[in-house]
C-alpha cells in the first residue's frame, strides 16, 4: 500500500500571491493582505511518482492564505484554525501525516498545537532540515576550500530548533563554533547542553554583525520575517547556508559580493519521477528538507508524530537521514538564490576571494 501524507504551504511575500494568482494583481498589496486573513485554505496539488526501492507514495499541497507577518502579527486564535482547516483537507484527500512548511511550524507551536488538534501524524521536517542544512553547509566549505576544522563556523538563530540540533551536529566535526542569538541566556544554556553532547564549549554573542564578519562557515535560520546579513556583514570567502524562509541573506550580497558563497539549505533530490503539479521555486524532482521528510515517512509508512517541538532528539536526526539515504533522498548540489550554480560559477567565486584577500592583504 503506497503511502499517503499532506504537506501545508504559505506565501512568503504578497507577491507569490500575484505570481501564482494573476487576477490578484488588481488589488493593492495592503489590501489583499487585510482581505488575506478571512480567504479560505486553498487545495492546492496532487503529488505523485514519489517511488523508492522499497515503497511509493503520494500527497497533496494545501496552502494557508497568510503571509510571515500575518502570522505572526495575527492572535493565534485566528492562526492555528487556518492550519487545523487546511489539514482537514488534506486528510479527506487520503492523508494520514501532515508536514508544516516555513511559518506553519512556528506559529504551530513547532507542531505540538497542531498534532493537538488532529487524529493523524505531523511534523514540522526539522530533523531532516538541519541534517541537510550541515551537509549543505559543509559541502560549500568543501568547494571554498574551506577546512572546517580550523574554520569560524557560525549558527544565526542557534536557539531555535533547527539551529539547535544543526549546533549539535556541527560541534561534532569543528573546533571552534559560534552560537548567535537575541536571548543571552537561552544561548548560554545550549552552549551548556552543546558542551555536554559533544565535549565541545562554543563561544556565544547576541551581536550578529560582530559574529558574521570573523565566520568562515555560516548556518543561518533565524525566524525574521526580513533580511538580515547584508553585504557588508560577511568575511572574505564566507560561505552562507541560508536555511531561513523567507531568507535571512539579502538578494544584495548575491549582487555585490562575488566572492561570497551563499547556498540554499535545505533542498533534497526526491527518488523516482515526482510530479508536484505545482511550481514552488525549484527544479522537477527537488524540493524542501521539510517536505522530504514528510515523504519519508510516508514511505515508511510512519504515521505517528516525529519531529515536534524544539527539543527534538538527535536519534530522530540520526534516523531520519538513515531512512533518506535507504529510500534515495540525497542533498541536490549547491543552489544560490533559486537556481544552480555551475562549476565555472563556483570557480568565478573562489577567484573573487583570492583576489579580495590579495587586495586586503596589500592594504593591511
Amino acid at each position: 500500500m503506497a503511502g499517503h501524507f499532506g504537506f501545508l504551504l504559505h506565501p512568503l511575500e504578497v507577491s507569490d500571491v500575484y505570481r501564482k494568482i494573476p487576477a490578484a494583481k488588481r488589488v493593492p498589496p495592503h489590501w489583499l493582505e487585510a482581505i488575506m486573513p478571512y480567504a479560505p485554505v486553498i487545495y492546492t496539488s496532487h503529488i505523485t511518482g514519489i517511488r523508492s526501492p522499497y515503497n511509493e507514495a503520494e500527497g497533496h499541497f494545501v496552502s494557508v492564505p497568510l503571509t510571515p507577518r500575518l502570522m505572526m502579527s495575527l492572535p493565534e486564535e485566528k492562526v492555528l484554525p487556518k492550519l487545523v482547516q487546511a489539514a482537514k483537507v488534506a486528510e479527506k484527500k487520503g492523508a494520514r501525516i501532515i508536514g508544516l512548511g516555513a511559518y506553519n511550524a512556528i506559529v504551530a507551536g513547532a507542531g505540538v498545537k497542531l498534532a493537538q488538534a488532529l487524529d493523524i501524524g505531523v511534523t514540522t521536517g526539522n530533523s531532516y532540515t538541519a541534517a541537510t542544512a550541515v551537509e549543505g553547509a559543509l559541502l560549500g566549505a568543501q568547494e571554498m576550500g574551506i577546512d572546517p576544522e580550523s574554520a569560524q563556523v557560525t549558527v544565526v538563530g542557534a536557539t531555535g530548533s533547527v539551529g539547535r540540533v544543526a549546533a549539535i551536529l556541527l560541534a561534532r566535526q569543528v573546533k571552534n563554533l559560534l552560537l548567535v542569538g537575541r536571548d543571552g541566556a537561552r544561548l548560554q544554556a545550549l552552549a551548556e547542553e552543546v558542551r555536554y553532547l559533544t565535549g565541545l564549549t562554543p563561544k556565544i554573542s547576541t551581536d550578529l554583525h560582530a559574529s558574521l564578519i570573523v565566520s568562515d562557515i555560516i548556518i543561518t535560520v533565524s525566524n525574521a520575517v526580513g533580511a538580515i546579513i547584508h553585504p557588508e556583514d560577511l568575511k572574505t570567502g564566507a560561505v552562507v547556508c541560508d536555511i531561513a524562509r523567507p531568507r535571512d541573506v539579502s538578494r544584495q550580497v548575491a549582487e555585490v559580493r562575488k566572492d561570497v558563497l551563499v547556498i540554499e539549505g535545505g533542498v533534497v533530490d526526491v527518488p523516482g519521477e515526482v510530479d508536484f503539479h505545482f511550481n514552488f521555486g525549484l527544479p522537477p524532482r527537488q524540493a524542501l528538507a521539510c517536505m522530504a521528510e514528510t515523504m519519508i515517512l510516508a514511505l515508511e509508512e510512519r504515521y505517528d508524530d516525529f519531529t515536534l517541538g524544539k527539543d527534538y532528539s538527535l536519534e530522530q536526526v540520526e534516523e531520519i537521514t538513515r531512512l533518506a539515504k535507504k529510500h534515495g533522498f540525497k542533498v541536490g548540489g549547491l543552489r544560490s538564490f533559486d537556481r544552480a550554480l555551475t562549476p565555472d560559477e563556483l570557480e568565478s567565486i573562489r577567484e573573487h576571494a583570492r583576489r579580495r584577500r590579495a587586495q586586503e592583504a596589500a592594504g593591511a
